[in-house]
């Protein structure tokens, strides 16, 4: 390896866009200046020439800022056409491998991104904040050479004798599974190996030749729904996305009906831990399948939740979360190995589990703190994970806040007459005449609005079966604004002389939203459905608000499934977050899943959210005083007392609840407290 020289002697070489420079050996490669020199400059295959990461550009010419000139002639002739990458993968004449171009005077050499081991990648669709590439599995090219009788050494000292020489790794334990298959790998390409080592500690994976990649997982296991990514560990590169129903909404739709049916059912956790781990394991296949790969491509897995699903992954019993203090069997990061998972990885795969912050905030908070970093902020930011339990993040970089709130599974269609989940032929978006009340609406899978031309061909495949969560959201916000829905969330009757659509329901009424195959309808009950929901969240922000002193927020962020299909504006207008300005509300896609992939790709980031979760205070919305106060507050639309002025500017709102003669928040308030009760006993 060209190390720099101790007395200043020999060509100096200058690397960009770190500023790293020193002088070295003459005739060393660029790479083995880049060790020496502190600099990052990708390689797997051990200075081979077979893997092409490890490509740069010099830069010629005079550079008065460092002191020197620059030449071709200073850099050994190229014989990158002679490698093995280089046959396959002619270079761009400006480019060079590190691993073959010999220093031979100065040199300034510029290393682009994609050759840098620590590489930022930013990835809009996903909604990743800046990341640095740095994985806990890593893969070396070695050449282990035979035994010898005269010297004998096992091949497993043999090999990590080979790994010190060409990479400087210290001594490394090896999995059993390594040593069982380690004459074989060594035998079928004359030693030549790749190595996949995990954490600078472990020989996890030992292949024949060359292997360029290694494959992990990240996975947001929800109480609904599970949703898994698949990455190139080397390059960060996303190359499958797939999700699954959690068979475990069998045993119950909340997480509280799954605690129950473990304390009614002696081997009920087990049963709910042994299809949640086949559901991940079939996820890991089908996301294998999607990348022309084998699950036993995958060696690294990472998996977030809330803390029930959690510990029913783990296998640990989840009966103590159904009551207070709601104690965790752990609340740190999770490290173990994906076969004693069942998850149907390579053998030598391992999992890691984000840390739960407290009884009701679990992994998967943890990892939309990671995603959207509030507590890098300068003022407070709140973030809203909008799921069957809303998780709630308030703070910034001087205090960090979380709670959770009951919300239940209405925003997701259920206990909803029409409810549907967010399927083709649900319907998602609705706009409603504020004179005629007549709506137009669109439809999952179609992509006219119900009154433009091509909407009944387009529909006719999907169909239109129900409503989703995000429809019926949109629906009773537009009826409110319309003046068909009082601020008590009340369907007002006497909007029947305006429109055929609000026909009576009993001793209440309903609005015809749909009148088809099926008849669309939104009923009462909906209506109180949704508004018990929203109250249970917003109560749940308004709690952590106190809590930090705040009377207002000046940016919420809407995670989750749910949350990233609302609309903001009639978010606000039902009263599902605190008044804010309307731009600075904003969706932020699959944050928990956003979080998981950090994790996978970078070690900085597990030791970033290990820290920062054991600085976040919970908040118990169980047994918080004012939390009922709240929840009561808030089943009005959009708030009992708070007028909702900056939204208030943004739109022109009815009178406020408790303005219109009309409110009836009184005379069922002591109905309303029973009902707050009760939502708080379901805990």
């Amino acid at each position: 390896m060209s190390t720099p020289t101790v007395d200043g002697e020999g060509p100096l070489v200058v690397f960009t866009p770190s500023g790293r420079r020193g002088r070295v050996a003459p005739g060393g490669t660029i790479l083995d200046a880049a060790r020496g020199l502190g600099v990052d400059i990708d390689s797997v295959c051990g200075s081979r020439g077979l893997c092409g990461r490890c490509q740069v550009e010099p830069a010629y010419g005079d550079f008065p800022k460092h002191g020197i000139r620059s030449a071709p002639e200073h850099l050994g002739p190229s014989t990158d056409h002679l490698t093995e990458y280089g046959r396959l993968h002619p270079l761009p004449p400006e480019r060079r491998l590190a691993c073959t171009a010999h220093v031979m005077g100065d040199l300034v050499v510029d290393v682009p991104p994609e050759s840098q081991v620590h590489r930022q990648v930013v990835r809009k669709d996903l909604v990743l904040r800046d990341l640095a590439i740095d994985p806990v599995i890593r893969l070396h090219v070695v050449e282990v050479p035979p035994a010898d009788l005269a010297a004998p050494a096992g091949h497993l000292a043999r090999l990590q004798a080979a790994l010190t020489a060409e990479w400087g790794l210290g001594r490394l334990e090896a999995d059993l599974h390594v040593l069982r298959g380690l004459d074989a790998a060594l035998a079928a390409e004359g030693g030549r190996v790749t190595v996949a080592v995990h954490g600078g500690t472990t020989i996890v994976a030992v292949w024949p030749g060359y292997r360029p990649s290694a494959y992990g997982v990240a996975v947001d296991v929800g109480s609904t729904t599970i949703a898994g990514h698949l990455a190139d560990l080397a390059d960060g590169r996303i190359l499958a996305s797939h999700g699954v129903m959690n068979p475990q909404i069998r045993y119950g739709e909340d997480l509280m009906s799954r605690v129950s049916y473990a304390m009614l059912h002696p081997e009920g956790a087990g049963e709910m831990t042994r299809a949640v781990r086949e559901a991940l394991r079939k996820l890991v296949v089908a996301l294998a399948a999607k990348a022309g790969l084998s699950p036993q491509d995958v060696l690294d897995v990472v998996l977030v939740g809330n803390p029930i699903m959690h510990h029913l992954v783990l296998g640990i019993d989840p009966v103590p979360l159904g009551s207070a203090p709601f104690p965790l069997a752990t609340d740190g990061p999770v490290a173990t190995t994906a076969a004693e998972l069942e998850l149907g990885c390579h053998p030598g795969a391992r999992a890691w589990l984000l840390p739960c912050i407290a009884g009701h905030v679990g992994a998967d908070t943890a990892a939309v703190i990671l995603a959207e970093a509030p507590h890098t902020a300068d003022h407070p930011v709140l973030v809203v994970d909008v799921g069957t339990n809303a998780e709630i993040v308030l703070g910034s970089r001087a205090r960090l806040l979380a709670a959770s709130s009951p919300t239940g599974p209405a925003f997701e269609g259920a206990q909803i007459s029409a409810g549907r989940r967010a399927a083709p032929g649900a319907i998602e978006r609705v706009r409603i005449d504020r004179e005629t009340l007549e709506p137009r609406f669109r439809v999952i899978g179609v992509a006219p609005w119900s009154d433009e031309p091509g909407f009944a061909e387009a529909a006719a495949e999907t169909g239109v079966t129900g409503i989703c969560g995000s429809g019926i959201v949109e629906v009773i916000a537009e009826l409110y604004l319309a003046g068909a829905i009082g601020p008590d969330g009340a369907i007002r009757g006497a909007a029947a002389a305006r429109s055929p659509r609000i026909i009576p329901d009993g001793r209440t009424f309903s609005y015809l939203l749909h009148d088809g195959a099926p008849r669309i309808l939104v009923t009462q009950l909906d209506v109180r459905a949704i508004a018990l929901a929203k109250a249970a969240l917003y109560a749940g922000a308004r709690l952590l608000m106190d809590e930090l002193g705040v009377d207002r927020v000046e940016e919420v962020r809407l995670a989750g499934a749910f949350g990233s299909q609302i609309d903001p504006l009639h978010a606000m207008v039902l009263g599902l977050i605190p008044d804010c300005e309307p731009s600075a509300v904003r969706a932020v896609g699959n944050a928990a899943g956003t979080g998981a992939l950090m994790a996978l790709l970078a070690a900085s980031a597990r030791d970033e959210i290990a820290r920062v979760a054991r600085s976040v205070e919970k908040i118990e919305t169980a047994v918080a005083p004012r939390f009922q106060e709240h929840f009561v507050d808030a089943l009005a639309i959009p708030h009992r007392r708070d007028p909702f002025p900056r939204l208030g500017a943004a739109i022109t709102l009815p009178a406020p609840a408790g303005e219109d003669g009309n409110d009836g928040t009184r005379g069922r308030r002591r109905r309303v407290v029973r009902t707050a009760e009760a939502m708080e006993e379901t805990r």
